[in-house]
């Protein structure tokens, strides 16, 4: 019984001395950075080993290094400071002292993103997330949150331990900054949060919004480019092209260049559309202007970027309005006249044209029905005419049509030559019925002196043959 309890004492003095001479910690680290291990007893005697499964090597002075990153022991207790990690890096690291030992088992992931984390707007990027480590790997909950600290769900492609491939949703200007993958494992403790930046070269317009003018007013068209903002340093290209309807063939107004130092460069390319490139106009904007709109001028003004065979583009459509009377020209007292409001393209569902007379009554307001494009009204009272085109209650654009009423002495002209008009037809047909007149007599007189001639003619034969 002695030599049972002495043989129970000495074993367990010898695992709680085994288990005191030996401490096992755990760490992480990324690729591409760099990881420090502590070794916590000062000794002068004391060397650091890398243990794999394959092999074991002194990484101190005794021997070569076996990792692949760069490594060096510095400080009073050793630290073992190994740079540009690798995903080979990964394995036990043991500090010796004596009977001592500290274990450090480094746990290295490696962050990938696609095209070097330089994005157009409305792309998708790709990342990869690997693991490594000398132990069984472990299964990761991953959680994304963007520049602004939201969270993201990205979407899982390859859900293997080794390797993690996520799709994000369609990029946007404002994603453009520093993102967090944060990585969580309850068996080994890990919770690890890698910073990555996304540079999102884009738009800070909507992808397409819709703009008004009205025919003759002078528009300037804008789209608002942030290579400037996230302090993008690489080459890239664009233009701008137009075209009126969604199938009809694209004219290419002009082209612009955009350096890695920020200089913006255009070109114009046609001279058949009337516009300008304005001169003074404000960082990072690209911007066209029409100094006098026509109605053709309607339809979709594209501008595209382009990098590294990567499209991205926003579009504004232009939505012109014109007015026309029939008959033109002042309205005279009594008379009668056609407004017609029109607008090139198509109306959104919750949008309808409107005339109203300004400061008249309710009777002189005519809305548009849903879809339609043209709205004419009858009037026959001058004045200020408007026409709206309203969309959610809100007037996005007005043209003001001013009816002039005809001068006094102009109903006097028209008044005097209406009837003048009538006295002269009345006397034309009395001139034509006394013609008439005179022409039935004068036939009728030829004939009765023909009749005469016929008679005497007649009798003087019948005396000769007598």
């Amino acid at each position: 019984l002695f030599y049972f309890i002495s043989s129970f004492f000495c074993v367990f003095s010898l695992c709680l001395i085994s288990s005191m001479a030996q401490q096992n910690l755990l760490q992480t680290g990324l690729a591409g950075g760099e990881v420090t291990l502590n070794c916590p007893v000062e000794n002068t005697r004391e060397y650091w080993k890398k243990i794999s499964s394959l092999l074991t090597k002194t990484i101190f002075s005794k021997g070569p290094i076996a990792i692949s990153g760069e490594a060096e022991i510095k400080g009073e207790y050793k630290q073992l400071r190994v740079r540009k990690l690798n995903l080979s890096d990964a394995g036990i690291y043991t500090c010796q002292y004596g009977s001592h030992k500290v274990q450090t088992s480094l746990h290295v992931f490696k962050l990938t993103i696609s095209s070097d984390g330089h994005f157009l707007q409305n792309e998708v990027p790709e990342l990869i997330l690997m693991q490594n480590s000398s132990s069984p790997l472990p299964d990761l909950s991953i959680t994304l949150f963007n520049s602004n600290n939201n969270r993201v769900r990205p979407e899982l492609k390859n859900e293997m331990r080794q390797k993690y491939i996520m799709n994000l949703k369609n990029l946007e200007a404002t994603d453009n900054g520093t993102w967090v993958c944060q990585v969580h494992s309850d068996s080994p403790p890990i919770n690890q949060k890698i910073f990555f930046a996304l540079k999102v070269l884009g738009f800070q317009n909507p992808d397409s919004e819709r703009k008004y003018a009205t025919v003759d007013s002078t528009v300037i068209l804008s789209w608002h480019l942030n290579f400037q903002k996230i302090k993008w340093k690489e080459d890239f290209t664009g233009q701008l092209i137009w075209k009126q309807q969604e199938s009809a063939n694209t004219l290419q107004l002009f082209d612009f260049k955009v350096t890695a130092q920020g200089e913006l460069h255009e070109t114009k390319k046609s001279s058949n559309f009337l516009f300008e490139i304005p001169e003074r106009k404000p960082e990072s904007t690209i911007q066209v202007k029409l100094p006098k709109v026509h109605f053709n001028h309607s339809g979709q003004y594209q501008c595209q970027l382009a990098y590294q065979g990567r499209y991205t583009q926003s579009k504004i459509e232009l939505v012109v309005m014109k007015v026309s009377s029939d008959p033109a020209g002042p309205l005279s007292r009594g008379a009668n006249m056609t407004l017609t409001c029109q607008v090139s393209g198509q109306l959104p569902p919750n949008a309808y044209l409107r005339w109203e007379r300004v400061n008249g009554t309710k009777m002189d307001i005519k809305n548009s029905k849903q879809h339609e494009v043209k709205l004419e009204v009858n009037i026959s009272a001058a004045g200020l005419w408007s026409c709206h085109l309203i969309e959610d209650n809100d007037r996005k654009i007005s043209f003001h049509y001013h009816v002039e009423e005809a001068p006094v002495w102009i109903n006097y002209v028209i008044i005097g030559t209406s009837v003048g008009g009538g006295i002269l037809v009345f006397v034309l047909a009395c001139l034509c019925i006394i013609s008439s007149i005179k022409w039935k007599r004068r036939r009728q007189r030829a004939r009765r002196m023909a009749q005469g001639r016929q008679y005497l003619l007649e009798n003087k034969t019948c005396q000769c043959q007598q």
